[in-house]
């Protein structure tokens, strides 16, 4: 899946396109330094390389695609009429960093193929927030829908899921929006919580949370079989979603104190105890947590087949679902630490990326 980047606020209708395509400017938002001197087999550096130059409050919300080309974030300078919550894509094969035209975008998701990017934003200043979508290849393209936000979109930006409010009570639904027409409504749930759905990559399972009274818990709908699963929780009766793996063979839910990885082929969980689940990359093997309590690293991926363990910042440092690429081989955060690459000496949060191999 791509898509739900801000934890706090938790990822068609047939619509004639016109013929105008919007292009994106580039701006001066390109990395300047890289802190390791080892090259992978392909000639790139191995280390941590930063993406985002900060010029106002700072920038985050980040996510990266499956290949590790291109990385979505958003400026988190806030308020309409300020200049801020552009959001951005750096495409690192070019070293370069477009603008997306996407007014005050707070939760930027991007396709797995890096051609779409799509946003919630509120609606003319208002609490609703609508969807904005956007298309390298077709532009702009019509707001989805409005009370509605946490987008998330499959590999080639066919499908968007997301949450919406219905009427009457201001309940939430899921919806899947297919652009080639037409929409699903995967689950009317009894409580307005977010329920974060996340999408495979080609759009045929949706997870999403339900934190609703008796109800509470991560579902998984396959919408080919028309099926969805009972609720996947921890020992503690409860739990929220962290993100679907792209390939669909993987849920990453928080029970507790503990994280769990679900097999949906076996149906069995593996449990990593005591770690706050952050993302999992697009075939499931890789998980990227956060240890709880204090000290040590603040970003760690783990090999769930070995078990083996890379720290990806002993800084103090945050990421978003989305954030590890194929294989583990990429991960991209965010800190407000100075130094971690030298030259950032700006104060500010700066989004990086590490690569291990």
């Amino acid at each position: 899946m791509r898509g739900i980047t801000n934890r706090s606020t938790t990822r068609r209708t047939r619509a004639v396109l016109g013929t105008a395509v919007l292009v994106c400017a580039v701006t001066a938002l390109t990395p300047t330094a890289a802190t390791a001197a080892t090259a992978a087999a392909d000639g790139s550096s191995v280390g941590v390389e930063r993406i985002s130059v900060a010029t106002d409050d700072g920038h985050g919300a980040a996510s990266i695609t499956p290949d590790g080309r291109s990385i979505v974030f958003k400026s988190l300078k806030n308020g309409p009429g300020q200049g801020g919550n552009e959001v951005y894509v750096h495409d690192r094969t070019a070293g370069q960093t477009r603008t997306e035209p996407l007014s005050e975008g707070w939760t930027p998701a991007i396709s797995g193929d890096g051609k779409q990017v799509a946003a919630n934003a509120p609606f003319q200043g208002r609490t609703p927030e609508r969807i904005q979508q956007h298309s390298l290849d077709l532009g702009l393209l019509p707001v989805v829908c409005y009370r509605c936000n946490q987008p998330s979109l499959s590999t080639d930006g066919r499908y968007l899921a997301h949450g919406a409010l219905r009427y009457p009570g201001l309940l939430r639904n899921v919806v899947v929006v297919d652009r080639n027409g037409g929409f699903e409504t995967v689950a009317a749930l009894n409580s307005s919580a977010p329920a974060r759905p996340s999408i495979s990559g080609d759009g045929r399972y949706v997870a999403y949370q339900d934190l609703a009274h008796q109800t509470e818990g991560v579902y998984l709908r396959d919408r080919t079989a028309g099926t969805t699963s009972a609720p996947l929780e921890g020992p503690a009766k409860s739990a929220s979603l962290v993100q679907l793996s792209d390939d669909g063979s993987k849920v990453v839910y928080l029970s507790g104190s503990d994280t769990y990885v679900h097999d949906v082929g076996s149906g069995t969980a593996q449990l990593v105890p005591n770690v706050t689940g952050v993302a999992i990359d697009p075939t499931g093997r890789h998980l990227l947590y956060a240890p709880n309590g204090t000290g040590g690293p603040s970003l760690v991926l783990r090999d769930l087949q070995t078990g083996a363990d890379q720290t990806v910042s002993d800084q103090p440092a945050t990421a978003e679902v989305d954030s590890v690429s194929a294989g583990g081989r990429d991960v991209v955060f965010q800190s407000a630490v100075d130094g971690i690459v030298p030259g950032d000496a700006n104060g500010k949060s700066d989004v990086f990326v590490r690569r291990f191999s």
